[in-house]
């Protein structure tokens, strides 16, 4: 059995859990035995038809007062508890801060590997991603995983069960399924003094999430330090326009204050995933790449035909972004009259 810990937020499941449910569902498929999810705190309205129609069997509600709010040794006290009520072959959580701080809690109490930011399970001789550990037959589990900000992907085998990983925000797909009959399962773990040393005791509304627009696009083209300054994004602008796109940036730009952070794409920034992205003058850095490596086509427009941006795109353009952008966006506007 696989067991997903989903996120929640006012509207029910976050993204980022419906896509680690799809990763625990190909999961399930490989190792067999049904999805099963554990929430922490407040349950929103409506979860349950949303998990069932994403192919969760059964939810385990963690309930009581501690709960209520985040404490990362508190929560992993809580999917712990849910973990020990079933006969478990993994859990996943999403790549987020709350998920990879209670999944490596989880791991240390359980002892057993952590693996972090999985994008797939690898392959094992040709099988599918379940290998004999030579420790009674009950099979070891490889996954492959991004490292040094999505430069490289490693495979790495996990050898005890449970298998604890956190699946990469956008690795997968969130995919819905016809709903199954889903059964709620409340229970009220009991809670050590020491959970309750470190957890929140106070939140304020957050400022404005001004990158929506950014990692929701289907298109978003960037530009980096080949902007040359402030002036140097009226192309790039217009181009996103006419793609009915998102401008984003590279990080130089904004520690340089020519574009405002809210649309800095990497490491440290937003973490896209749209049909296309165009890089315009960016060289391609790690940090940025983590950022852009889930998009499913990359035009690359640069003047060097080295740079890592144009050797892992998908297309390159090798030239001037201030005379290539002009002419795409003119070719744009001329075949719409």
């Amino acid at each position: 059995m696989i067991l997903a810990f989903v996120e929640t937020d006012a509207t029910g499941a976050t993204e980022v859990s419906l896509e680690t449910v799809t990763f625990a569902r190909t999961l399930a498929r490989r190792v067999g035995g049904p999805v099963h999810a554990v929430v922490v705190g407040p349950r929103p309205e409506g979860l349950l038809d949303q998990l069932a129609g994403h192919g969760v069997d059964e939810v385990h509600h963690a309930t009581g007062d501690a709960f209520s709010a985040y404490g990362g040794a508190l929560w992993a006290t809580a999917v712990q508890a849910a973990a020990a009520a079933v006969d478990l072959d993994a859990v996943v959580a999403p790549g987020s801060p709350r998920g990879l701080e209670v999944m490596a809690h989880l791991a240390a109490r359980l002892d057993v590997p952590m693996a972090a930011n999985v994008v797939g399970l690898g392959a094992v001789d040709g099988t599918d991603g379940v290998a004999d550990d030579g420790a009674g037959g009950d099979g070891a589990l490889r996954v492959t995983r991004q490292v040094l900000g999505g430069a490289v992907f490693e495979e790495m085998l996990l050898p005890r069960r449970p298998a604890v990983l956190t699946v990469a925000g956008h690795a997968v797909q969130a995919e819905q399924v016809p709903p199954v009959p889903t059964t709620l399962r409340e229970f009220a773990p009991e809670v050590a003094e020491a959970d309750l040393v470190t957890r929140v005791v106070s939140t304020e509304p957050a400022a404005p999430d001004l990158s929506g627009a950014l990692t929701s696009a289907r298109v978003v083209v960037g530009a980096g330090r080949g902007a040359g300054g402030v002036e140097g994004f009226a192309g790039v602008a217009e181009l996103a326009e006419l793609l009915g796109g998102a401008l984003g940036v590279s990080r130089v730009v904004t520690s340089m204050g020519w574009r405002p952070h809210h649309e800095q794409i990497g490491q440290t920034g937003s973490r896209i995933s749209p049909e296309l992205y165009i890089a315009c003058g960016i060289s391609g850095a790690i940090q940025h790449w983590a950022g852009c490596a889930s998009s499913k086509t990359i035009l690359a427009v640069n003047t060097d035909e080295h740079a890592p941006m144009v050797t892992k795109a998908t297309y390159a353009v090798i030239g001037d972004m201030h005379e290539v952008v002009p002419a795409i966006n003119a070719e744009i506007r001329r075949r719409r009259g």
